[in-house]
């Protein structure tokens, strides 16, 4: 017998953890793994469930087939997601068998959960609760911090070279007296990296000093658990480390925030990293006496500011805030194009696609009142099978339908038209640019640049597809 499994992300198992498991199952169940299908994130199209019913469609003429799901919470984000990609599945005449339940996921088992959770329509409830209680038993949920792997019986347990790392970004906190910014440029100098390989940053090594799990204490699902693992650090170290970090945190009055026009889309031209907006305020006594202030706007590379690495890249803001203007200038920059029509074809495929989505949900309604009559006694298993199973089919007609509906009109969503979308927008910067507010500025530049790119020697911008 051959087994696929099919997995999404949720919050009480990753992906990596589904497939492990799976791979676990099959081999103590004498079945031959022979692809694995995910979703992960909110992928509104379902690409792994899309792959999986195409897979199935071709092999289950082959030779025996099973499909294995972590339970019923991975099939969809709700009970209905669920109970329609169920038998969407079965309508193929593959069996579906549970690892949750170690045993086939029957339709019973649909109606009795149907039953139960009818009042919210959601598996989110059962599956929160089911979490808090692993927590209450300091069992780990999702990804371990970094320092710790999930061990025997779900528990964090320490991995020695990060946890060495740990260690080491709190005595340099607490013994060496090294600020934030400063641990982060040591730990890159040193050529220490995160657990995904990447250089550290100052969120991070604050993330890490103000994290209790350091000292043993579990935090998940609302629930906090103390003395649930070994820890790295002393209580009273990370008591004194807290302290240090409130002493050193700005008053929140002190702080007035500025904003930068053009936060977010510029970059270094030589790192890629996001540049910054830096305020710099600079006071001092003239010769006769007087006091003088000024102060100082620029933006600056944030790998120079966060992580030390990176040459001293910076610009004035007034400066390249007027370069970018000077873009929407007339004849400012070739990057604008002519503007173009041929969207109408493209509101009559999304007319389509809309009445599509209202056939797919009253072809839900429909699968309701069937497992609402299966629930109340008025419709037995069989019977069942076969309404469900034919409003399955008409479903997936329905969603390939649908899915070639939105690549049609994002196809047909004419390069031409965003020209002439842009350019609209181009020429109210332009000639509205005094009376528009620093909202309507901002929002409107980030309409039309992606992002742009900034070098010591000019600047390069990057429009929006």
């Amino acid at each position: 017998m051959r087994a696929v499994g099919y997995f999404r992300e949720i919050e009480s198992q990753t992906l990596a953890e589904q497939s492990e498991r799976f791979l676990w199952f099959a081999r103590r169940n004498g079945y031959a793994a022979a692809a694995t299908f995910l979703d992960a994130g909110e992928q509104n199209d379902h690409p792994g469930f899309r792959q999986l019913i195409d897979f199935v469609s071709q092999q289950c003429s082959r030779g025996f087939l099973v499909v294995v799901i972590s339970g019923l919470q991975g099939l969809g984000e709700s009970l209905t997601d669920a109970t329609r990609r169920y038998f969407q599945l079965s309508s193929l005449g593959v069996p579906i068998v549970s690892m949750e339940r170690d045993g086939e996921e029957t339709a019973a088992d649909l109606i009795a959960v149907w039953a139960s959770q009818k009042t919210d329509n959601s598996l989110g409830q059962r599956v929160k609760a089911a979490m808090r209680q692993r927590a209450v038993r300091g069992e780990a949920l999702g990804r371990p911090p970094f320092g710790y792997r999930v061990g025997p019986r779900r528990r964090l347990t320490i991995v020695p070279d990060e946890g060495s790392v740990v260690r080491y970004i709190f005595r340099l906190y607490l013994k060496d007296g090294l600020g934030i910014r400063r641990i982060a440029r040591r730990l890159n100098e040193e050529q220490l990296v995160t657990r995904r390989g990447g250089p550290w940053g100052m969120v991070t090594v604050r993330d890490i000093l103000r994290n209790r799990v350091y000292v043993g204490t579990y935090s998940r699902s609302g629930v906090r658990v103390p003395a649930s693992h070994s820890p790295l650090i002393q209580e009273e170290d990370f008591q004194r480390v807290q302290e240090r970090l409130d002493e050193r945190r700005p008053a929140a009055t002190a702080r007035q925030h500025s904003p930068f026009l053009l936060a977010g889309i510029v970059c270094c031209g030589y790192c890629g990293n996001k540049m910054i907006g830096v305020t710099r305020r600079q006071k001092w006594l003239r010769r006769d006496g007087t006091t003088r202030n000024a102060q100082y706007r620029y933006y600056q590379c944030e790998s120079r500011t966060n992580r030390s690495l990176c040459d001293f890249h910076t610009q004035k803001a007034e400066v390249l805030e007027e370069k970018v203007r000077a873009l929407l200038a007339p004849g400012g920059s070739s990057v604008f194009g002519r503007s173009g029509n041929g969207a109408h074809e493209a509101a009559d495929r999304a007319a389509e696609a809309k009445r599509l989505v209202s056939k797919s949900r009253r072809l839900d309604r429909r699968l309701a009142q069937y497992l609402d009559s299966a629930a109340a006694g008025g419709v037995n298993l069989e019977k069942l099978r076969v309404l469900a199973g034919a409003l399955a089919t008409e479903q997936l007609q329905v969603e390939e339908q649908l899915q070639a509906a939105h690549v049609s009109v994002r196809q047909l969503t004419s390069e031409a038209e965003r020209r002439k979308e842009r350019q609209n927008t181009v020429r109210r910067l332009r000639d509205d640019w005094q009376s528009l507010s620093f909202a309507d500025k901002r929002s409107l530049i980030r309409q039309i640049f992606e992002r742009v790119v900034v070098r010591d020697d000019g600047i390069e911008p990057v429009l929006k597809a």
